[in-house]
């Protein structure tokens, strides 16, 4: 039985990735230390491990387990943070990521790294959508420039050492589990301040576009990098792979279906722009669809729908307990 190890698998991707796995089958590890993890998302035919990636015994379970997947998740993943606290933002994503790759190189040369990056803030603000895996890459923040220099490290570790690595460049992630206040996704806000009767507030005038990929695309995408034949170990972007929809969807057109598919008539309301944000941001998705066969196949209609089904349930749970 194959195993697998996913960091950050109580997390809102990470999860879904976790039951995919366990679906087919495998044996899967989880290694994640609960700052932004749920034991709730803990699914119950997974070990899971209280650790920290930068930690030595997490280094030391690669070492022994020897997995045939390392699924990458776990991350520092505010962007506000990472302005505020950038040596925070390198210790986890950049150092702990090392800590990881070390133990593979060393004890676990076969096993395929599959690594969950950024396709909004890895390419910047100066290109013009959707965006290619050979676009520039000019990130903005410290939380894009640690990415930016994983995946930079994953080559080096393909080249030099033979080592199986592929990264998976996400657009905006949303659906089920997602939290609105640890992980900031609009599409939880949004459901949150339904529930709660109150205006969604729109920042700038709303014409801004984003690829909102759902959870579920996402975690077949993570499960097709880790398992399929994937291109010759190359330069930076022979295994970088765009998983969204291609689509730029503005924040106005996304209210505007959440608001319909929750059956609510709370207003909208407008806020000043905030500073240093990109107008517009979506990724080319054909180099997947034809290395690997990935598309995604969830509508936003469909993917809002069950959001908010989620955010409904959970919130009707929470106030009978």
């Amino acid at each position: 039985m194959p195993t697998a190890v996913v960091t950050g698998g109580a997390g809102f991707i990470g999860s879904h990735l976790v039951e995919r796995f366990l679906r087919e089958g495998w044996t899967v590890h989880i290694i994640d230390n609960l700052v932004t993890g749920k034991r709730d998302n803990l699914a119950s035919g997974a070990t899971f491990h209280e650790l920290d990636i930068r930690d030595a015994k997490s280094a030391e379970l690669i070492a022994s387990l020897k997995p045939d997947v390392l699924a990458h998740l776990a991350a520092q993943m505010d962007v506000r943070r990472s302005v505020e606290d950038p040596v925070y933002d390198a210790s986890v994503n950049i150092l702990g990521t090392l800590n990881l790759l070390e133990s593979v190189r060393k004890h676990s040369p076969k096993t395929r790294v599959v690594f969950a990056s950024t396709g909004g803030a890895l390419y910047g603000d100066n290109t013009t959508p959707p965006n290619s895996e050979e676009t520039k890459k000019d990130p903005e923040s410290p939380y894009a420039i640690s990415k930016l220099s994983v995946e930079y490290y994953m080559a080096y570790y393909g080249r030099v050492h033979g080592l199986d690595t592929v990264a998976t460049r996400f657009g905006n992630v949303y659906g089920p589990r997602q939290d609105p206040h640890g992980e900031a996704g609009v599409v939880a806000i949004f459901c949150g301040r339904i529930l709660q009767g109150r205006p969604l507030t729109i920042f700038g005038d709303g014409l801004q576009t984003r690829d909102y990929v759902y959870v579920g695309d996402v975690a077949e995408a993570i499960w097709f990098a880790a398992t399929k034949t994937l291109p010759a170990i190359g330069l930076l972007d022979a295994r970088g792979f765009n998983v969204g929809t291609g689509i730029g969807t503005s924040v106005n057109d996304l209210a505007k279906i959440l608001i319909e598919e929750a059956g609510s008539s709370v207003p909208i309301d407008y806020a000043p722009k905030r500073p240093g944000e990109a107008q517009d941001s979506f990724v080319d998705v054909s180099k997947i669809e034809r290395a690997l066969g990935w598309r995604p196949r969830v509508t936003l209609r469909e993917g809002l729908a069950n959001s908010f089904r989620w955010a409904a349930e959970k919130n009707a749970a929470e106030s009978v307990a």
